[in-house]
């Protein structure tokens, strides 16, 4: 029963519960992080955009569990909403510790082989949550890499937050404009990763898609529920007819001289 609860509540499905658990934890990182660097230094703008990203993601969870709560009221205040509402706030944003512990606690009251099976069943769904948070997160740390060997370097074009971010994004998508590009053999060393990841995690979200989009769909438990029906329909109406045609039979025969 606490299963059903938790399926028909807070849970919207598990591959999205653990990219937002994995959203959260990431936010939660960049908080110490941004200490590292001095304040609106171009790696601690990079920082600052991505974080920025992250709480539109947020913004966009609250309003979307909001809406599809059974009761909004219910939502907000019984299941702490409220702590959602304040996480997407900036200046607020060590309230996503509680986006951590609420996914912990649903994942672990549906059970390890529930959450597998479930897992298993979301591959495409999963893919694609798995992109987006790997591809924000690769962005980010080998766009400060790169800021690192890039920014101060003679003749270096990637100088700014919005040049690595740039640069990261336009290089994992393999599309390469070549308008931004690493002059040191650190920056081209950092390009290296930025390549490899992109075109695996790229190729794993296209494979993917694939498989979704090309293999056979099996029927919904709702369309076998309506074919069994159909069948008994079917079964009944002939055992009708043919009760009507024995008893019509047995007339004649009886008839019969």
């Amino acid at each position: 029963m606490a299963s059903q609860a938790v399926d028909r509540g807070d849970l919207k499905s598990t591959s999205y519960e653990f990219f937002m658990l994995a959203m959260a934890t990431l936010s939660i990182v960049n908080l110490p992080l941004a200490f590292l660097f001095p304040t609106r230094s171009q790696s601690w703008w990079l920082i600052a955009f991505v974080d920025a990203a992250l709480t539109l993601v947020f913004a966009i969870d609250f309003f979307y569990r909001l809406h599809t709560a059974p009761s909004k009221r219910g939502y907000f205040f019984a299941g702490k909403g409220y702590l959602d509402l304040l996480s997407c706030i900036p200046g607020l944003r060590f309230f996503r510790l509680f986006r951590i512990v609420k996914a912990i606690r649903i994942v672990r009251q549906l059970g390890g082989p529930r959450v597998l099976r479930d897992l298993r069943r979301e591959l495409a769904s999963g893919a694609l949550y798995f992109v987006i948070f790997v591809g924000i997160t690769v962005l980010e740390f080998v766009g400060l890499l790169e800021l690192r060997f890039e920014e101060n370097a003679p003749g270096a074009n990637i100088t700014t937050a919005g040049d690595a971010l740039w640069w990261g994004y336009v290089t994992a998508t393999t599309v390469g404009y070549g308008d931004q590009y690493p002059v040191t053999t650190g920056g081209r060393l950092a390009g290296l990763i930025m390549l490899t990841v992109g075109v695996a995690l790229f190729a794993t979200f296209s494979g993917f898609l694939a498989s979704t989009f090309l293999s056979p769909q099996k029927p919904t438990a709702a369309e076998g529920s309506t074919d069994l029906t159909e069948i008994r329909s079917l079964l009944d109406q002939q055992e009708r007819t043919t009760a009507q045609l024995r008893a019509k039979l047995e007339q004649l025969e009886a008839g019969a001289p």
